[in-house]
């Protein structure tokens, strides 16, 4: 296979994985991916990331912590927030989540099955590994640009080697729990989570997957 075609199956193939077995990676997986992710391209080479890994434990505790937290906390981010959704972005937004709630047997109606998979977000659908992944503060909005390109290479590093993601903004909704218990430095802002695991085949919301836009929809062409 050519480097272009297995770049291509690569980015064909990620997908956003909502349901983990309970089986810990590989070390050395895990160094590889983030090696590999690391020749990320950023502005004037300043590679702002700086990316704070959990595992087994430490997973869980900063999963619970965070459940408690959010259940009494409005959300506060670091970096601003959406300000609405419209038109195709509102459109792609409300599909993804109907399709998941469709393949849970989630009604419209029923809020509390719908709160409670909210709150799955927080922990981490139940993978072994989240990595929490910041930005440099004096960086500001080219620093998180440089920042997203890095977490889309950790994800298709990681499937490259048969490991499961899901990248979770999410989790810098509540910024100042993240940093506290992460104990940051006053320069670091959150950016988002990526969960790691193997995929739990048999769960249903696993089942789908979302869609893409035709790349005319993206890219304006001109020739003169």
């Amino acid at each position: 296979m050519s480097t272009a075609a297995a770049f291509d199956e690569i980015m064909r193939s990620r997908w956003s994985c909502r349901a983990y077995l309970d089986q810990e990676l590989p070390e050395g997986l895990i160094h590889q991916i983030f090696a590999t992710a690391q020749r990320t391209a950023s502005w004037c080479n300043t590679q702002p990331w700086r990316t704070y890994f959990l595992t087994g434990a430490a997973t869980k505790r900063f999963a619970a912590s965070l459940v408690d937290h959010v259940r009494d906390h409005q959300p506060a981010s670091d970096l601003a927030r959406p300000e609405r959704y419209v038109g195709v972005y509102r459109d792609r937004r409300r599909q993804a989540g109907f399709q998941l709630y469709a393949s849970l047997g989630v009604d419209r109606e029923n809020l509390d099955a719908r709160a409670a998979q909210h709150l799955r977000n927080y922990e981490f659908f139940g993978a072994p590994h989240v990595a929490v992944v910041t930005t440099d503060r004096d960086q500001a909005t080219y620093g998180a640009i440089d920042c997203g390109a890095y977490v889309a290479n950790v994800m298709n590093a990681a499937t490259s080697l048969g490991i499961a993601t899901i990248p979770q903004a999410a989790i810098a909704m509540y910024s100042g729990h993240v940093r506290a218990f992460l104990e940051l430095p006053d320069d670091r802002q959150v950016v988002c989570a990526i969960s790691f695991g193997y995929p739990d085949p048999d769960h249903p919301a696993n089942s789908f997957r979302t869609s893409r836009g035709d790349p005319d929809q993206a890219v304006t062409y001109l020739n003169s």
